[in-house]
């Protein structure tokens, strides 16, 4: 690691470490591997207004390159175009049919709609594991077994870098094909909003 790796390291660790935020997230991520026991059972969802792609795609890359097919995400869509391709097409169904084994991670920027919090409420009832990752949400961290809240303007890192830090977190204990460096490497783009892998 050179000067300036080493450098953003310690300002990273001087701004992140003291809030608790990688330990919360940490922890968040050990309830996301425990609970994802079947490929294709890691259920995604956001709001109509707010599709979590982000999380989606790092998710499925941690996946990959950690061979852990269980962390592999569905993305579940609020109103999929009838021509969108297999993996983008799994409609709002996929969640009534969500049982035990399966997890539901709702991921909003925003306060959950009634009509979110009613198809996470059932699901929950069917068996799911319900995890959460929002902005402070209490009654979508009521139904959650497992909650992260970034809230808004008070974290070190917005919400997009959070949900990164999480697959990163989430992939990470398998060891996986990426080095240490290139892991951190993520972790700062991610925190500095610059364009990564």
């Amino acid at each position: 690691m050179d000067a300036m790796d080493a450098d953003q390291v310690a300002a990273l660790r001087a701004v992140v470490l003291p809030t608790g935020l990688l330990e919360r997230t940490g922890e968040f991520a050990r309830a996301l591997r425990v609970s994802a026991r079947t490929p294709g059972g890691l259920l995604l969802v956001g709001t109509p207004q707010y599709e979590p792609w982000h999380l989606t795609a790092h998710l499925d890359d941690e996946s990959r390159l950690a061979g852990i097919p269980e962390l592999a995400p569905t993305l579940v869509r609020w109103s999929p175009p009838p021509d969108a391709p297999a993996h983008l097409s799994v409609g709002l169904a996929r969640l009534e049919a969500a049982r035990r084994g399966e997890t539901l991670l709702v991921v909003t920027a925003t306060a959950a709609t009634p009509p979110l919090l009613e198809r996470v409420d059932g699901a929950r009832r069917t068996g799911a594991t319900i995890l959460a990752l929002d902005q402070g949400d209490p009654e979508l961290d009521g139904l959650a077994h497992e909650s992260l809240a970034v809230p808004a303007g008070s974290a070190p890192v917005s919400f997009d870098a959070a949900q990164h830090l999480v697959s990163s977190a989430a992939g990470g204990r398998y060891g996986g094909k990426l080095s240490l460096r290139q892991r951190l490497a993520r972790l700062l783009d991610a925190l500095s909003g610059t364009p990564g892998e």
